[in-house]
């Protein structure tokens, strides 16, 4: 057998910790110098953070879902947050995960997200590992450390990746480890789970579209099975989009604020995560979407035969 194909040996195993360990050490120096800007305002003073986005969405969701996508302060009994919340652009099924968060007031549920998320690093870590220890320690490394390594970008900083995630309460440590979450069970053959936890992951369907190739290439034994149920999950976790004012609203958003949405700092960490992987994993998914062309057209050819017959 090919060692590549072996867990990593122990000495492997140790290296392999210890730099995972390094890597979630200077995340942990990153998240407390992120949490000043906690405190601070956006949009020239005139925004709350990101956060107060999903806050905000999840109490409507519950006492007002047709105010869900409605811009700034809704004049009922809904929390204030000073000066304005900022507006959601997601599906709704995104804030079925913040309902607990709510609990906590504005600020509070912001940190205790950010806490939440930051718990996840190890938990990424490791099922990077079960996706890839057959691919050796060097690209399981690479693809860790693209994962949970804050990255400079222009003009957002040395830090900006994990800084600015921190800093606005963003949620894209949790939709990688969504995504994450949602291959590693298809790589175990639990295709439902897998594709409700898609499902979920794909709340931002520009990340849902670019992990569907690895839904399906981690799912290949059960692709019917997974993309019924991801699809399924997604109909009945978004069924408040069912009620006119809701849907009118999020179309609205959709077109008017939604596609003009620039790929912030933040947005690269589920960005480069599912493309590192991607890459790694590229010659097994094209190997699937062939396997997958035979069988249509071994189906068509059927059908023609029967038809003809």
């Amino acid at each position: 057998m090919n060692n590549t194909h072996r867990p990593f040996s122990r000495k492997n195993k140790i290296l392999a910790v210890l730099i995972i360990s390094a890597l979630i050490i200077f995340n942990f120096y990153v998240f407390l110098s992120a949490y000043p800007e906690t405190f601070r305002l956006d949009g020239g003073g005139t925004l709350a953070k990101d956060f107060s986005a999903y806050y905000i969405g999840a109490w409507r969701l519950l006492h007002n879902p047709a105010s869900i996508y409605t811009h700034g302060i809704v004049n009922d009994v809904e929390p204030i947050i000073n000066p304005h919340p900022q507006d959601y652009k997601y599906f709704p099924s995104f804030l079925l995960l913040v309902f607990p968060f709510l609990f906590f007031n504005y600020h509070q549920g912001l940190v205790a997200f950010d806490v939440f998320q930051f718990a996840l690093l190890p938990l990424i870590a490791i099922l990077l590992y079960s996706l890839l220890y057959r691919k050796g320690l060097v690209p399981f490394l690479i693809v860790a450390a693209i994962a949970l390594l804050p990255f400079p970008l222009p003009h957002w900083g040395p830090l900006a990746t994990y800084f600015w995630q921190w800093a606005e309460g963003q949620a894209k440590v949790f939709e990688t480890f969504l995504f994450l979450l949602s291959f590693y069970l298809g790589f175990k053959g639990k295709s439902v789970a897998s594709g409700i936890v898609f499902a979920f992951a794909a709340f931002d369907p520009r990340f849902g579209l670019l992990g569907l190739p690895l839904f399906i290439f981690y799912n290949k034994n059960n692709i019917a099975s997974s993309l019924k149920t991801a699809v399924a999950a997604v109909i009945v976790s978004n069924l408040v989009l069912f009620y006119p004012a809701t849907g009118i609203g999020f179309l609205n958003m959709v077109f008017n604020r939604g596609l003009g949405t620039a790929l912030y700092a933040y947005a690269f960490i589920p960005l480069l995560t599912l493309v590192a992987l991607i890459i790694v994993d590229f010659k097994g998914i094209i190997a699937t979407f062939s396997n997958i062309n035979k069988r249509l057209r071994r189906k068509t050819q059927k059908s023609n035969l029967d038809q003809s017959g």
